[in-house]
């Protein structure tokens, strides 16, 4: 579930200063949305006053912390149990200070498996990354190496899913040589060494489901400064599988 490779230089810490500024301190200049236009100042209650500094308590800082935390998380929400913490206005406050979030889940946009519910997590608790089947491009490996290393998040999860649609149309298309829409094929195209041809129809889909998730974690954490933060143990990289029908999270060797 670890793997070791090559290090390489840790990113400047002007550089890093300058990340953590972009992101942290976006709330100070602004919002593109402005929801709370819509409702009359009367209505709003009076927010009380923000803390000096963000709470950080009770964050797991271990990978096995991160990993317990969530699979505490998922328990509940699979027995309809959710605590849905993390919503409240003081933490609301504290977080247009900084954030804290203790894990990364790249999961499918699947609208099914929304992982802050699945995992039963709340305002910065997780940051998550979502692509078609889990797919990998710059922009989700430059969006979790800014949790890695600007964050200091100490897990990743990469979350496969039962009855992916992504998935299905990648194997479908390697078994019948149809050409898919141009960006729907370029997923296929990443799914496709993935595909286990070892089983048949609905098998074949599910085997490589896992299969797809197990070959992303290969590939993050073969990524020089993921490996490097995995090599002092500060970070893991897990993946996993969650199943539609009970709704469990089940970790893959």
């Amino acid at each position: 579930m670890y793997s070791n490779t090559q290090t390489v230089d840790a990113p400047s810490p002007s550089r890093r200063g300058l990340l953590r500024a972009a992101v942290a301190g976006s709330a100070a200049v602004g919002s593109v949305l402005t929801l709370g236009s819509a409702f009359p100042v009367s209505a709003a209650p009076a927010p009380a006053p923000a803390p000096a500094a963000p709470e950080t308590a009770g964050r797991p800082v271990s990978p096995e912390e991160a990993l317990r935390r969530l699979t505490a998380g998922n328990r509940r929400w699979r027995t309809y149990r959710q605590e849905h913490p993390h919503e409240s206005p003081s933490v609301r406050l504290q977080l247009t200070r900084a954030q804290h979030p203790f894990a990364i889940v790249l999961g499918c946009v699947d609208s099914r498996v929304p992982p802050e519910l699945v995992f039963d997590q709340g305002l910065g608790d997780l940051l998550t990354v979502r692509s078609a089947g889990e797919v990998l491009d710059e922009a989700v490996l430059g969006s979790i190496a800014y949790g890695v290393l600007e964050l200091e998040i100490p897990l990743v999860l990469v979350l496969g899913h039962q009855s992916c649609g992504a998935v299905g149309a990648a194997v479908h298309a390697d078994e019948t040589g149809e050409q898919l829409p141009a960006h729907i094929q370029y997923l296929a195209d990443q799914i496709r060494p993935s595909i286990d041809h070892g089983q048949h129809g609905d098998a074949r889909v599910d085997a490589t489901i896992d299969a797809h998730a197990r070959r992303t974690r290969g590939r993050l954490a073969a990524e020089p400064d993921i490996a490097r933060r995995i090599a002092t143990g500060k970070l893991a990289v897990v993946a996993a599988r969650y199943d539609l029908r009970d709704q469990r999270v089940r970790t893959l060797a």
